[in-house]
């Protein structure tokens, strides 16, 4: 990795690091809205540079926001809940994934300790909105009650926090076992039960997360994972420029592109991945942010954001191709 690279990555991990907030928090932007997942995605880019405590400082924000049940809300502010409408069970596992990569990155067992009883509380009240086909709802309204669909990406999210989660629970000293065989059954939903999916709503096959998440994630591996790479790589990949979101649309984002630059790093595609990252070094900004996106045939960044979790994204991803981190094979290599 050369210095202009490293500089680069130490002012983005610099970026998130001034937005967190005396709670520990991390908004999408300054005085922007919190959710689980991004703020998660964020702390994993401190991890990677190196910035644990603050990092433990953003699990303790997690701890105190946590609601009774285990479950958090989909957004907050820096005052409280801002979106108490539903609760999304991919953002409810999250902190699992981010707890181990902490651990990894940092070795602090200390963490695990504190911390396990929030993420065993969270991962027990995404198991109870699993299905008997395996499947996971993908959220709870607050007014209507449970959501019963499921999504593709989001139950591909779960399938590694499950996984994460056991691997904190063997470490602790507490039994694994419910995490192992609730990942096993929502992997067979995912890989053998695809009509459990996108039911009541418009198929997301239209998204590229649909795609790459599974392999990103350990669901498919091996040559199964490059042949779906293959299958659909001229549908989503703008050349020069990244990966698209939307299969129809112009636009190509940031935090897309570094998730499938992961899963092919996961797939043993390492060329591509790296084709991939060195594209997106035209979308930094000098404060050592990074834009949402790209919209290419008008040559516009749009939306007008740069999200912390865009940031976090970016460390996730060069740690992939350049082992920044002793947690470097978290999305890469899958057991």
């Amino acid at each position: 990795m050369n210095s202009n690279l490293n500089s680069s990555l130490s002012n983005t991990a610099a970026y998130i690091a001034s937005l967190q907030t005396e709670q520990g928090a991390v908004p999408w932007f300054k005085d922007g809205i919190i959710d689980p997942w991004d703020h998660v995605e964020a702390l994993m880019g401190l991890s990677v540079a190196g910035y644990q405590d603050q990092v433990h400082h953003g699990f303790e924000w997690l701890a105190d926001a946590q609601r009774e049940d285990g479950a958090w809300w989909a957004g907050y502010t820096a005052e409280g809940p801002a979106d108490a409408t539903r609760a999304e069970t991919n953002f409810v596992a999250y902190p699992a994934t981010g707890l181990w990569h902490h651990y990894l990155a940092s070795g602090d067992h200390n963490a695990l300790d504190v911390f396990w009883p929030m993420v065993r509380k969270a991962l027990q009240w995404v198991m109870e909105l699993q299905t008997g086909t395996g499947e996971v709802f993908w959220a709870v309204d607050a007014v209507k009650g449970i959501s019963r669909d499921a999504l593709v990406t989001g139950c591909s999210s779960i399938f590694k926090s499950l996984e994460c989660g056991a691997r904190i629970a063997s470490a602790v000293g507490d039994d694994p076992a419910p995490f192992l065989t609730s990942r096993t059954r929502l992997g067979d939903a995912l890989i053998n039960r695809p009509d459990r999916f996108d039911r009541t709503w418009e198929s997301k096959a239209r998204y590229s997360m649909d795609w790459f998440y599974p392999v990103m994630t350990g669901v498919v591996r091996g040559d199964a994972a490059r042949a779906r790479l293959t299958e659909r790589w001229h549908e989503f990949v703008e050349e020069g420029y990244g990966c698209r979101c939307v299969v129809e649309r112009p636009w190509v984002t940031v935090a897309e592109t570094c998730e499938l630059t992961m899963a092919c790093v996961a797939a043993d595609a390492r060329p591509r991945a790296q084709t991939l990252f060195e594209s997106l070094q035209r979308f930094q900004v000098e404060d050592g942010s990074w834009w949402t996106g790209y919209v290419f045939d008008e040559d516009v960044h749009w939306p007008d954001e740069r999200p912390t979790w865009t940031a976090g994204a970016i460390l996730l991803a060069a740690d992939a191709l350049y082992e920044l981190s002793s947690a470097h094979t978290l999305f890469t290599q899958h057991t």
